[in-house]
C-alpha cells in the first residue's frame, strides 16, 4: 500500500492552496468568490469558474435569507443530503418534494417528469426562499414558469441541473429571467446535486471557517 495523506486539517490546506493557485479568484465578486471556492472544491474542475453567472449580490442575498431562517427547496434527493444540516445557521428546513404520492399523478396529467411535478408542490411556499436544483432541467424550466404565474419570489435560486438535454438551456434561461429572481449557475452542461448542494452549504458558512472538508 502506497504511503497517502491522512491528516483531514492538511488535506483541506492543501486543497485551498491548489484551488487558489488555478483560480483566480480575485475577478469575483466578495461575495461570489466563497461559493465558486467550494464548488470548485466540489467537483475538482477549476475551469468550470469561466461559466459561472449570478445577478448582482445573489450570494449575499440567500446568505441573509438562510441566516433568518428560510426555507430549502431541493429538487431531488441527493441535493437535499449533500447540503450540511448542522451548519444551517437556524436549523433551516429542507424541502424535497420528490417522493410525494401526489407527484405521480401530477407529472403524468402533465406529460413530464417526477422532478418538475414535484415542483408544483412548491406552490405558495417560495416567498423568501433558497431553491437550490441539482439534477433535472425541467425542474428548473418548471419552477421558472410558475414564478411567471405568482408574484411570489425566492430570495435566491441555485441553478445547477447536470446533463445533454435541456441542462444549458434551462440554465440559461435562468440567467435572463425578466422575474427580478437573484441567481446563481453554471452555464453549459456540468452540474449536478453535489453542487447545488456546494453552493448551498458555501452560503450557510464561510469554507475557511471549517476544520476540515
Amino acid at each position: 500500500m502506497n504511503d497517502y495523506l491522512r491528516d483531514p486539517a492538511e488535506i483541506y490546506r492543501r486543497s485551498l492552496a491548489a484551488i487558489r493557485g488555478e483560480t483566480d479568484l480575485s475577478r469575483f465578486p466578495e461575495d461570489i468568490a466563497p461559493v465558486l471556492l467550494r464548488l470548485i472544491h466540489a467537483c475538482a474542475i477549476p475551469e468550470i469558474a469561466d461559466d459561472m453567472a449570478w445577478s448582482p449580490g445573489a450570494a449575499r442575498a440567500g446568505s441573509q435569507a438562510l441566516a433568518l431562517g428560510a426555507a430549502i427547496f431541493a429538487d431531488g434527493e441527493m441535493t437535499a443530503r449533500g447540503i450540511i444540516r448542522n451548519r444551517l445557521p437556524r436549523g433551516n428546513e429542507i424541502v424535497c418534494t420528490l417522493s410525494d404520492a401526489k407527484v405521480r399523478d401530477i407529472a403524468r396529467s402533465q406529460g413530464t417528469t417526477r422532478t418538475a411535478a414535484a415542483v408544483d408542490l412548491w406552490r405558495g411556499r417560495l416567498a423568501g426562499s433558497v431553491v437550490a436544483i441539482g439534477t433535472a432541467p425541467t425542474a428548473l424550466f418548471r419552477l421558472l414558469e410558475l414564478l411567471a404565474e405568482s408574484p411570489e419570489r425566492p430570495a435566491l435560486v441555485l441553478g445547477f441541473p447536470v446533463g445533454f438535454v435541456g441542462a444549458a438551456e434551462s440554465k440559461a434561461a435562468l440567467a435572463r429571467n425578466s422575474l427580478g429572481l437573484p441567481f446563481i449557475t453554471l452555464l453549459g452542461r456540468k452540474g449536478g446535486s453535489a453542487l447545488a448542494a456546494a453552493a448551498v452549504n458555501a452560503l450557510a458558512a464561510p469554507f475557511e471557517a471549517e476544520e476540515t472538508p
